[in-house]
């Protein structure tokens, strides 16, 4: 027999099982590709068809579409949410790629190298504004909350670019600033992800936050192990520039774990090897990442990435949702633990 119980006006069928991941990502992929095309004037539009078009592991809006099934909703009711938030998303990769002179974004050119810097900041504009008009699907406390998360959010991810630019100039930075300005540059945008999905679903106030808990943990884990790979991971796969936070001097965990625990000579030279951008910077790369070994900072780093994962499944047990549920999102963080791209 199927129990269907009516709770806040949802609906929840206890035998009903989630979509898998891969199943999400091929619906949202399927839905960006109907509302993305390339309108008047195309050196607007043509960017921004450009880099939503090159992929990636569209983590954050199959985040939403997961959340709203988790709490019993169709995930299709969340995929103009679900479309907001990874416009958002790529608006941020443009002006960041822009701010850090990247070359290459998912293995491809920058929108900036690809046509120019006005056009990069004008269309990443355009983007943020279009990420807000998609909350006007939405009606009454729906889209006043979606709104209000939205806001807040985008302003912390400001904030946390911010912190992120300061911190290439200055030599005292923190662990406790570092995790700070990552929770605000990327785990946030991962938690509120979850939590849209929360609100599209009308689920209680203590699950949308714990989900949001959640998703935050989640998120600090991504962006440590982000972190690593920059520094270790294969270009092949990885599809950025390896190597790019060390050209730009980017005091990252990895830095700061390899500065608290190098002897004093490694530390001297990490940080004089930090206060230059030499032409080729090839051999500068080489040996920092042979420090990050030598110090015990690249175990660190991976040890933390499990704290942190840990710690959102520590909060995953609060939410008031089938075991089942609960394994397809554990199945997700896993899968960004071990991840190389």
């Amino acid at each position: 027999m199927i129990f269907i119980i009516v709770l806040n006006c949802r609906i929840f069928d206890e035998n009903y099982r989630m979509h898998t991941i891969a199943q999400y990502r091929e619906y949202f992929t399927a839905y960006l590709s109907e509302k993305t095309n390339t309108k008047k004037p195309t050196n607007l539009y043509e960017p921004i068809t450009y880099i939503l078009s090159l992929g990636g592991k569209r983590l954050r809006p199959v985040l939403v579409l997961m959340a709203t099934e988790l709490f019993g909703t169709d995930f299709k009711k969340a995929l103009d949410a679900a479309l907001a938030i990874e416009v958002f998303h790529n608006f941020s990769l443009v002006h960041d790629d822009i701010m850090d002179d990247a070359p290459l974004r998912r293995g491809k050119e920058t929108v900036h190298e690809k046509w120019d810097i006005n056009t990069g900041i004008l269309s990443g504009d355009a983007m943020l504004i279009n990420a807000y008009q998609l909350f006007e699907n939405y009606e009454g406390e729906t889209f006043r909350n979606l709104a209000k998360l939205f806001s807040k959010t985008a302003i912390e991810v400001c904030e946390g670019q911010q912190y992120d630019v300061d911190f290439e100039t200055r030599d005292d930075v923190t662990q406790a600033e570092y995790l700070k300005m990552i929770e605000f540059k990327t785990a946030v945008l991962v938690a509120a992800a979850l939590k849209m999905g929360g609100i599209v679903a009308n689920a209680n106030l203590e699950d949308q936050n714990s989900v949001y808990e959640f998703g935050r943990n989640l998120g600090i884990a991504f962006q440590l192990q982000d972190d690593y790979l920059d520094a270790f991971g294969d270009p092949k796969t990885f599809g950025k520039q390896v190597g790019g936070d060390i050209i730009e001097n980017k005091k990252t965990y990895l830095y700061l774990k390899a500065k608290e625990l190098g002897a004093a000579q490694q530390q001297k030279e990490l940080i004089d090897m930090f206060s230059i951008r030499p032409d080729d910077s090839s051999s500068k790369i080489a040996r920092i990442k042979e420090l990050f070994k030598e110090t015990g900072a690249a175990e660190e780093t991976q040890k933390a990435i499990a704290v942190y994962t840990a710690k959102a499944f520590e909060v995953l047990e609060k939410l008031d949702v089938s075991a089942d549920k609960k394994a397809v999102l554990k199945k997700f963080g896993n899968g960004l633990m071990v991840r190389r791209v």
